[in-house]
């Protein structure tokens, strides 16, 4: 029985995740129509709230309908999940990248800038935390900061490079010497 109802938690569980993974995945590749990505995002809210209903919250359950609730462009319902499952388990690097994502939508630098500090904390060699946290400093006229964390994001993922040109949260330092100096740099 107990067998039973731990595989029924895992198949709940990874079909919420493939809900929104399709949902992810078709958005990266082609622009998934609105409703299409509503259809993927209730499913995955169906399932999770299943598996609450029959197992209890967890940090999982709280991650992923924080996600859903991202995609569905609420930020609001995101960061109340999102900030209960950093509750429960604050080293979740996940959920404070993701928190510092919707907190940036809502108009809180501040507390994206906190989040995205706290993760590199847990871990220093996130580039995504480094370029976003670049993204935020340079939202708030911090060129020296966002400069530091860009350098930094391109040093542990080269990749990022090819982002900052198109970037349009580096349009308030964009003409900024150290800014220009290092995306001229060719690696």
């Amino acid at each position: 029985m107990i067998q039973e109802k731990r595989i029924r938690r895992q198949h709940l569980l990874r079909e919420a995740q493939g809900y929104l993974d399709l949902a992810l995945l078709f958005a990266d590749c082609w622009v998934l129509e609105q409703d299409r990505i509503e259809i993927l995002a209730e499913r995955s809210l169906d399932c999770l709230d299943e598996l609450e209903k029959k197992f209890g919250s967890s940090v999982q359950t709280l991650y992923l309908k924080g996600e859903v609730y991202r995609l569905l462009e609420k930020y609001s319902q995101a960061i109340f999940f999102l900030q209960e499952a950093n509750r429960i388990e604050p080293q979740n690097t996940e959920a404070l990248l993701a928190l510092g994502w919707c907190y940036k939508r809502t108009g809180r630098l501040d507390l994206a800038v906190a989040a995205l500090e706290e993760a590199i904390e847990i871990d220093y060699s996130l580039g995504i935390a480094h370029y976003n946290l670049a993204c935020y400093w340079a939202l708030a006229s911090q060129a020296q900061l966002a400069i530091k964390h860009l350098s930094i994001a391109f040093d542990i993922e080269p990749e990022y490079r090819q982002y900052a040109a198109e970037e349009p949260d580096f349009d308030a330092i964009r003409y900024h010497p150290g800014f220009q100096t290092l995306t001229a740099l060719i690696v």
